[in-house]
């Protein structure tokens, strides 16, 4: 088999890349390299041509995994025509949803990244990726009213709780009831 083109070279890395960042989301950073190439459609043997180690991998995803959420506030922004409040309130909804609780591959890598974060050591280009994402979202969730910390940790410790739990009921009334919690009061 001839090699491949730098073009090509970069669409491969990049694949890796985006598979990496949505299987570490869904399945936690313990995905091994030769699941994770086969989920990209390529061989094992290419992974070290592309990148250093595993763990410089789990680096460069999590970073494309938080702007992928940068993309997703700012189409929200975008939607409400920079009404910030509604574009949050919006946000907020979404994040408490079932849909996002049932897709973690393709949602909040603050959420579904966090157990892994914790228990990797070391002062990783990872760690710094998640605290720098994790700033950036409760910065984008403050208003004059409310601290974008309190609402991060309310929306994200009920996903992963909502995630967490077996029992459907428990899980949607979770949701349910950290959305009242973060609603404007009437």
């Amino acid at each position: 088999m001839g090699r491949v083109s730098q073009a090509q070279a970069r669409e491969n890395r990049k694949r890796v890349v985006e598979t990496a960042s949505r299987l570490f989301r869904e399945q936690g950073t313990s995905v091994s390299v030769a699941d994770l190439m086969q989920a990209a459609g390529l061989t094992h043997g290419g992974f070290y041509k592309q990148f250093d180690s595993k763990e410089a991998l789990i680096d460069e995803a999590v970073r494309h995994a938080f702007d992928e959420l940068a993309q997703w506030r700012a189409t929200a922004l975008q939607g409400h025509e920079g009404r910030r409040e509604e574009a949050q309130r919006a946000m907020i909804d979404a994040y408490l949803s079932s849909r996002h609780r049932d897709n973690a591959s393709t949602g909040c890598p603050a959420a579904a990244l966090a157990a892994d974060m914790a228990r990797e050591t070391g002062d990783r280009e990872a760690h710094r990726a998640y605290a720098e994402g994790v700033q950036d979202f409760a910065d984008w969730l403050a208003d004059d009213d409310e601290d974008g910390i309190a609402r991060l940790c309310t929306m994200l410790g009920a996903v992963v709780l909502a995630r967490a739990v077996k029992d459907p009921a428990l899980s949607d009334e979770i949701l349910t009831t950290a959305r009242a919690a973060l609603s404007p009061p009437h």
